[in-house]
């Protein structure tokens, strides 16, 4: 069973996923996982597909999301839901800042 839990931002290690994008594992529990995703301008995030449910939100910036079937310019405030094992891609139109929710837990980001 999961322990409640507080995590500062500061304590959350910073790691370069791709060049121009780094992650923070905010928190995570038995079913689900917080990141923060910071991408600098023109940085892509490639077509990719991973089996966990996947929502979020941006923060800040501007980013172009692209899915099957839905491809949109997002800005502060907007967000997404990726099913599992659906193609997705992320291009950042300015330096943005997002939150992604993973279900199951992404335990490739726990670091």
């Amino acid at each position: 069973m999961t322990e409640p839990s507080l995590q500062r931002h500061a304590d959350a290690r910073q790691v370069e996923m791709l060049p121009g994008i780094t992650r923070r594992t905010l928190n995570h529990g038995d079913r689900t996982s917080i990141h923060e995703i910071r991408i600098a301008k023109d940085a892509v995030v490639p077509n990719h597909t991973h089996p966990h449910e996947q929502t979020g939100y941006l923060v800040s910036g501007r980013i172009l999301f692209e899915m099957p079937g839905a491809t949109r310019e997002l800005g502060p405030g907007d967000s997404w839901l990726v099913p599992g094992d659906v193609d997705h891609k992320v291009t950042a139109l300015e330096d943005s800042v997002a939150i992604d929710i993973f279900s199951p837990v992404r335990e490739d980001y726990l670091d």
